[in-house]
């Protein structure tokens, strides 16, 4: 569970990194194609984490190894409902 809290943390870490970008762009500190730059990568990368934080909860239901659960690439967590 230990792993689960960095990834969560994690996670907070991003949220708040898009708080500042919409801070920054609303202060005109940065411009709008930086912002929605970052903020893509920033989609992406909570999604991945998302998806490896619901790959472990599904091992440890079932019985197998959490830490065997790997970060998927952008690509496949970002087309799941296509």
């Amino acid at each position: 569970m230990a792993e689960d809290r960095g990834i969560r943390q994690y996670i907070g870490d991003l949220v708040a990194e898009e708080r500042r970008l919409r801070e920054q762009l609303a202060d005109g500190k940065i411009a709008e194609s930086e912002e929605h730059t970052r903020l893509r990568a920033i989609e992406t990368e909570l999604d991945q984490c998302w998806d490896l934080l619901r790959q472990r909860d599904a091992a440890r239901e079932f019985g197998s190894d959490p830490d065997a659960a790997t970060i998927r690439d952008a690509g496949t967590v970002e087309h799941y409902l296509d």
